[in-house]
């Protein structure tokens, strides 16, 4: 049993890079997320993106990506200006320890920082992922009622939270 301190994030580094590619999620989440190799792959090739390691110490635990447009993950605008959220996971061997709950707060605060002219942070998340809709409106977003169709595995939920 790892001992769990606090959870932080980092944009993806060389250092970092290897040794994300040994995450793994569960067999029913690869609908949802995909394989980390192809998730960094597409980072480095989407101009404005970044990919973001979450890190219990030095040791990767988990992942996502912050698009700089948020048009890229919701397929529209918000009147502010917002950043996009994807591909968040938790390594299948830290789940179920909230780790979640704490790289989302330490996201939020580190977006905030780092990306101090956006308001809003979106993302969208499958409807029938009920366990990832509960982790995210835990964090503070807000199911904004409108549903993203351009998901591969059916209609999404479009959520929100406020960066301010």
């Amino acid at each position: 049993m790892h001992k769990l301190q606090p959870i932080r994030v980092a944009p993806v580094d060389a250092a970092v890079h290897q040794a994300l590619l040994g995450l793994r999620i569960r067999p029913q989440q690869r609908g949802y997320v995909g394989a980390i190799a192809d998730l960094l792959a597409d980072a480095a090739s989407c101009p404005g993106c970044e990919p973001v390691a979450i890190l219990h110490g030095d040791t990767p635990v988990g992942y996502c990506r912050i698009d700089a447009n948020a048009r890229s993950v919701a397929g529209c605008d918000f009147g502010v200006p917002a950043l996009g959220l994807r591909a968040f996971f938790i390594d299948a061997a830290w789940q179920g320890r909230g780790v979640g709950t704490q790289a989302l707060a330490a996201l939020i605060v580190d977006l905030a920082k780092r990306y101090r002219h956006a308001r809003l942070l979106v993302l969208t998340v499958d409807s029938g992922n009920h366990s990832a809709l509960r982790l995210y409106q835990r964090a503070g977003f807000v199911d904004s009622g409108a549903l993203y169709h351009g998901g591969r595995s059916g209609p999404q939920r479009l959520l929100r939270r406020d960066l301010l």
